[in-house]
This record gives structure tokens, sequence and C-alpha cells, in this order.
């Protein structure tokens, strides 16, 4: 909140509504307020840990787990009930861990808040602890203090209130009685004597602690595997009902056995180590981006970076260096640039942590400063909104003026057109977002007498390496949108300089006017960037655009973000970001600027293509057991496998495939998505053709051999090597043999597994020995059906993308004649 938007609030009527005086309550009346109103913190609700563990075990693909596990024991299996027992566990576990974030966010706030505060209490000023404030206590604040509640000043000149990591604004603000101040900002100059107005939770601060606390979404990965489950458990129960069926009803089989057949189909069919291939490939990631100076803190984030296509960006400290910067200033009766800053310094407090008057000193060093004699110096205040200083020097006495330039100007002697000419240059100044400081001085044959020596400007400048981030980042397809505290004018002369969007909206004229929901919206979608935001404002904004479809990320380093942050796709706290933004964020900068986020975009995008590569061979496998098992049993009453061939396999396929985080991968140009009806309708041709492979290699097998036996060892040699094969097929959208190849480490861990299945089977462990002529015929076999299935892919593929390209085209077309209609 700019000092302009401040209301100046009647005491009188607030000391009456609060049942206060400027003596303060007793200690009886405190003590009974805080019974009505409660400790002046934040609430925080811990989840219990036993209910976060238990959880675990609880969606579709942890009831497909523990019903296989329930039907080894019921048939004594125990070999398999301890594999099956023991992936779940693991997946359990791993999710256990990542748990806490928002207990960290709010712990985090919960200990920005000031520790103690000074106040009033049966007419005496004694010091309690902030958490004992209540409505209506009389506090006193001065330079350095945390603000503990919101107060509304009472006596006092006024008091400088540093409020950048609650509101993003880049500068103090100016607070004299009669307005508010809100907690958890800092005083950086000045004392004042306070009301306690609210506490807690009701302060605008505590409401940013709520907004924490309510805000997060499930993540696209989440709900991905999650609709992978019900796909594949949907299949498994309707497979499972037609082979009890026909088992019980026309063979007439013994419930046992059926409970047997049962349980390899559902083996076949559960991915287990799905979760824990997806973890193991997404916490690589996340060890790589540690290297790049990137903290990830949930592991999903990996895989959402991927998607973002917006990046809302915080100004302050984030775009930009979060420190003022003197621009090229306007002179009038200066000679240069060095005489203007040098006067202007001599209207300094030289012992004050003013920002303002810091630059300006730093500008002229330490060595001048000491030579300036200041016989008498009169700090800003809101009132006079200026500083003024009584100079001695070798020529005599004279006085120097500094601070809002239209007040500078008023007490200058000028003619009317000077005067026109100086306002005018103050306005073109902040047209740029640029703030103006006046200097005008006397000399010693007419103390009185002012003139104009110049106007200062002052800016935030960008970091110098925002606007090739940004660049890369539009090359990336991702769309840059500021979002800011401060004032309309600065955002857009910020975002003109970083070339980004100047058409900005103030939030708080967006939200708080007369629009209705479908024209908010419109206007959020169509907006290069906001101004003028407070933090629901910054939550809102990203979950209307998340509505709107767009998989949002959200920078951001103060307080004021953190609902943002936790609310967005992804939030990103930049480096020197306060406790309560890292809390809230997935991932967390250390280094300063963005340009790391550009690394780990290109990252997340080779991990999603591992991730989805990994889904493509996970559910064409399933698919591909589950109908080979059921229609064998089905039709040819003839099991192909053995329960603990489908453990076997199990194992043999999917740990190895855990090396798949260590694979080369492609980086898309622009923002990779979850296309589950794409992912499972490819997948389901993989698996059904592959079907048609295992029943040709049957067919050869009883060539071969007359018993049941060694026909099963070929079909679980064939679904081995065949569903190696099979992740090199599906790995990228190009053919098998074309850029990128498999890593070394992939390569190793799958033609290792394979040649183990063949020392398994040519041996004869766990099942019945095979000859090497037919362990050769297997190994041409699937290498033949590789450039099959390779084919059904690459048409696939290409058909796909036609497609949405179509769509994305149509949708531009509309979205062009949209605009028309409302131009």
């Amino acid at each position: 909140m700019s000092d302009k938007e401040s209301e100046i609030i009647d005491l009188k009527v607030k000391l009456k509504e609060h049942g206060t005086s400027k003596d303060g309550l007793t200690n009886k009346e405190a003590t009974e307020r805080l019974a009505k109103f409660g400790r002046n913190a934040i609430e925080e609700k811990e989840e219990s840990r036993w209910k976060v563990l238990l959880a675990g075990f609880w969606g579709p693909i942890p009831w497909m787990v523990e019903a296989a596990a329930i039907l080894s024991a019921i048939i004594q299996h125990w070999s398999d009930f301890a594999i099956i027992s023991f992936m779940l566990l693991l997946n359990v576990f791993i999710e256990f861990m990542q748990h806490g974030k928002a207990q960290s966010a709010l712990a985090a706030l919960k200990n920005s808040m000031a520790l103690e505060s000074r106040v009033m209490r049966d007419g005496k000023w004694i010091d309690i602890e902030a958490a004992e404030l209540v409505p209506g206590d009389i506090v006193q604040i001065e330079n350095g203090d945390i603000i503990p509640a919101d107060l509304i000043t009472l006596e006092g000149q006024y008091v400088s209130v540093d409020q950048a990591a609650l509101t993003g604004e880049s500068l103090p603000v100016m607070r004299h009685p009669g307005e508010e101040i809100y907690s958890g900002t800092i005083v950086k100059q000045g004392s004042m004597v306070c009301i306690v107005d609210k506490t807690g939770g009701n302060t605008f601060f505590g409401r940013t602690a709520t907004l924490v606390s309510s805000a997060g979404n499930e993540s696209h990965f989440q709900n991905s595997v999650m609709a992978i489950g019900r796909f594949l458990i949907y299949g498994s129960l309707i497979l499972a009902a037609t082979i009890i069926f026909k088992e019980l009803v026309i063979s007439n089989k013994s419930p046992l056995d059926v409970i047997e057949m049962v349980l390899i189909l559902i083996v076949a069919s559960i991915p287990v180590a799905m979760p824990a291939v997806l973890s193991v490939t997404m916490a690589l990631g996340a060890f790589m981006l540690s290297k790049k100076k990137a903290i990830v803190t949930k592991l999903s984030a990996i895989e959402e970076m991927a998607s973002v296509d917006i990046l809302c960006s915080d100004k302050t400290g984030t775009l930009t260096l979060n420190e003022l910067t003197l621009t090229s200033p306007v002179l009038f009766n200066a000679k240069n640039e060095s005489e203007l800053t040098l006067i202007a310094s001599q209207a300094c407090n030289f012992n004050s942590s003013d920002a303002i008057e810091n630059v300006i000193m730093d500008a002229v060093g330490k060595e001048e400063i000491a030579k300036i004699k200041q016989l008498d110096f009169t700090p800003f205040d809101p009132t006079r909104k200026r500083t003024e200083a009584l100079i001695d020097s070798d020529e005599g006495q004279y006085r120097v003026l500094k601070g809002a330039p239209q007040i500078i100007i008023d007490l200058c002697d000028m003619s009317d057109e000077e005067r026109t000419k100086a306002l005018g240059n103050v306005d073109e100044l902040a047209s740029r977002g640029l703030r103006g400081l006046g200097v005008a001085r006397s000399y010693p044959e007419n103390p009185e007498k002012f003139v104009l020596v110049g106007i200062l400007s002052l800016y935030d400048p960008p970091r110098h390496d925002t606007k090739h981030t940004v660049d890369e980042a539009r090359a990336r397809g991702i769309d840059v949108r500021m979002v800011t505290g401060d004032d309309l004018a600065i955002g857009k002369e910020i975002s003109r300089q970083l070339d980004l969007s100047t058409n900005m909206l103030a939030a708080s004229d967006l939200f708080h006017g007369e629009l209705s929901e479908n024209e908010i919206n419109e206007k959020i979608e169509n907006a290069g960037g906001f101004a003028r935001v407070f933090p629901e404002h910054k939550y809102e904004i990203v979950k209307r655009l998340q509505d709107m479809g767009h998989v949002v990320a959200m920078t951001g380093d103060g307080v004021n973000d953190a609902p943002a942050l936790k609310q967005a796709d992804i939030g990103i706290a930049v480096d020197g970001a306060t406790d309560a933004a890292r809390g809230a964020a997935d991932l967390i900068l250390t280094l300063p600027g963005l340009s790391v986020i550009i690394d780990a975009v290109e990252e997340s995008r080779k991990i999603f293509q591992k991730i989805i590569s990994y889904v493509k061979y996970r559910v064409a496998m399933t698919i591909n057991i589950m109908l080979f098992v059921t229609l064998s049993v089905l039709f040819l009453d003839f099991s192909p496998l053995s329960a603990v061939m489908i453990v076997l396999l199990a194992l043999f396929d999917d740990l190895p495939i855990m090396t798949i985080a260590y694979d080369n991968a492609g980086v898309e140009r622009f923002p990779v998505k979850w296309n589950l009806k794409r992912v499972l309708t490819l997948s389901s041709i993989l698996g059904v053709v592959s079907v048609a492979q295992n029943f040709g290699l049957m067919a050869i097998a009883q060539q071969l051999y007359s018993t049941s036996a060694p026909i099963q060892t070929m079909l679980f040699l064939q679904l081995v090597i065949a569903g190696h094969l099979l992740l090199f097929v599906v790995r990228s959208k190009n053919h098998f043999w074309a850029k990128p190849r498999p890593s070394k480490p992939l390569l190793i861990a799958t033609f290792g597994t394979q040649v183990l299945a063949i020392i398994i089977a040519k041996v004869g462990f766990l099942m019945a020995p095979i000859s090497w002529e037919a362990i050769g015929i297997v190994v041409v076999y699937g290498i033949v059906w590789m450039f099959i299935l390779d084919l059904f892919k690459a048409v696939f593929e290409k058909s796909a993308d036609k497609k949405e390209k179509h769509a994305v085209h149509t949708e531009s077309l509309n979205a062009s004649r949209k605009e028309v209609l409302i131009n």
C-alpha cells in the first residue's frame, strides 16, 4: 500500500471501538480479552504422522498390491508374499518422506513474528511476549522493531516502515497518526505510540498464513498416476471376473486353483515398482538440479516444471536487485551530476539506515561526507515531506533541502515557466517508473531564498541476467508475467527494460471493481503482468490461471509470496528468500537471479520424457501380460506363466529399468504435459500387438516341446527379452535407432538382466530348462518384433502429432476471431 492509498483513521472512534484509552488496558482487561480473542500467534495445525503413514496404503496401486499380498498368503505362496510386501512398504516409505510441506511453511511464518513488545498495562510501560497482546492494547514501536500486530498509529511524528516482505513494495513507506501498520513489517526510522487493532489470525500477516495453510493443489503427476492405477484396476477386475466365472462355473475347478490363477493375473497387472521407479528418476533429477544450485523440496516439482507455460515472477529482489540506484538526474542550478549528489548528501542524516539516504551518501563517498559541517539537521516527516540541514562552509552558512520534488519546487524562488518545466520533469520521471527527489539550497548572502539545484532519480534496477533469462524462458514457450506490489508506472518501466509485456493491470482495481467473474478471468488471461498486488491477489491470480488450464510457476522471496508459492504448480523461492517463502516453495534457488530456472526447465523436460517412456513401457507390458494370461486360460485352458515366473518377471522388468533415470533424453522446445489419452492409447496398441507376438512364439514353442513346462520357460524368456526391447521402442517418438541414443547404464542393466534370464532359462532355476536352440529362437524372434512394434509406434505418433497440431491451429484461429470481435 502506498502513501496515497493509506487512509486516515478517526482515532477517537478507534479508541472507543476497542474500549480503551491512551493509558492502555488493565491486566484484568487484557486477561479477559486474551481469553476472548486468543493468543497473538498463528495457529499451526499438524497432521498426525501416523495418519500420513497409513495414507500410503490407500489408493489404486496400493490396493492392487495389498490384494496380491493377501491372495499370496491365502494359498501360502510366501516367496511371492515377501516380495510383494517389500515393494508395498518401499513405496509407502518414499511417500512418507515427502510429507511436512505445509507445516514447515506455517512454522516459518510463526517464527517471523515479533517476540516481545512494549505495552502500557495498568498505566505503566512493560515488556511482554508479543503473543500476549490483545486488541485495544497501547504499544510503543521504534527503529528496528518488528511490528507485533496490526496497529493504528496514535501519537508521535512519524515512522518509516519497511513492508517489502509483506506487500512487495521496494521502498519504505511513511506512517503518521491515524494510519495502519501491518504485523510482521519492520520499523526503519522514527518512533510512535499505537493501538493494537488486530491480533493473530485476524492480522494481515495472519490472513497470509491462512492462505498458505489452505493453498495447494494435487500435482498433475499424482493425478496421472492415480488415473493409470484406475485404468489397470478396472482392466484386471474385468479379466479376473471373466476367469473366475469360466473356471468355477464352466470348468468346475477348486476355489484354491482359481485363487492361484487370479493371483497370477493380479500380480501381472500390478505396476508394483512404478512409484519407486518414478521417484528414483525424479530423485536423480533433484540431485542434478542441486549441483546447479536449485534445491527441490518436493519430487513431483520435477515433473511439474516440465509443463509450466506461465511463470509469475515477483519484481522486488527477483527481477530486480532490491537495491536503490541513482540514475540520470535532471539538472537545474547544479553544474553536473556530482555537484547535485554532493549537495543532496548535505541534507542527509549521516547515521541513518534509510535506504534513500544511504544510496546518496554511498555515491558521494565517506571522505567527502566527512568534510561536511552540519550545524543543524531536521529529519524527514510526512507533514513537511523533506529533510533540511544548516551547513557551515568557507563561504558562510547556507541551508539545503531534500524531499518530495513538488514540495521542494514550491519552496524555491522560480518563474512560472521554470516551475512548469520542473513539474513536467517530475511527471516524466514518474511515467518511467522512477522516484524523483528534489534538491534545493540557499546561499550565505540570502539564507532564506532557495534555488532548485536539481532532481535526483532513484530506481531499483533489474538484475544483469534477468533479461537474458526472460528471453530464454520465452524461447522455451514460457510466458513470464511480472507480479509486483509496486505502482503500475514502476512495473511498466521495469517490464519495458526487460522486454516483458507492458500490458499490466492494477490488481487492486481488477479484484475490487465491478467486473464479473468471466471478465476478471479474461483480463487475467490476457494481461502481461500485475501491479499493486497483495498476497490474496497473488494467490487468486495463480489459482485463476490454473483454473483456465495453465500450469503456473510462481517465484518470490517474501512472506507475501508464500500463499501463491504454495498454490502454484511449482513455487520457486529465490535466493535470499524468507523462511516462510522457502517453506512454501517446491524449488529453492541458492544463486541470485532466475537464470538457474532455465537449467531447471531443461532438466525437468528431460526427466519428464524418461517418466513418460517408462509409463508407456510399463502399461504396455501390463496389458500384454494381462491379456495374454487371460486369453490363454479362457480359450486354450493353458496357464502360460507360473506365479513364480510372474514375480521374477516383475523383478526383471522393473528393478533394472530404474536405470532409465540415467538415460539420455531430448529436450522439448515447448512445455510438455500429461496427455493420458495419448499415452494409454499407444500403450494399449503396443500391448495388444505384443499379445499377438506372444501367441506367435507359443505356436513355435509347441513345435519344439510337447509338454507345458518348457513352453512356459520360453514364454517367460520371451517376455523378459521382448519387454526390455519394448523399452527402447517407446523411449522416444523417433525410431529406436535414432538419437538420443540409450545411456550406458541403461544398456548394461537391461542386457545384463537378459543374460541372467537366459542363464536361468538354460539352467532351469525355478522353471524347466530349455535348449540353446530355443533360446536363440526367442532372441531372434524378439529382435524381429522390435522392428514391427517400432513401426506401429511411428505410425501412431505421426498421426497423433498431426491431430494435435490441427487442434492447436484451430484454437489459435478461434482466439484470433474472438480478439477481432472484442476489438
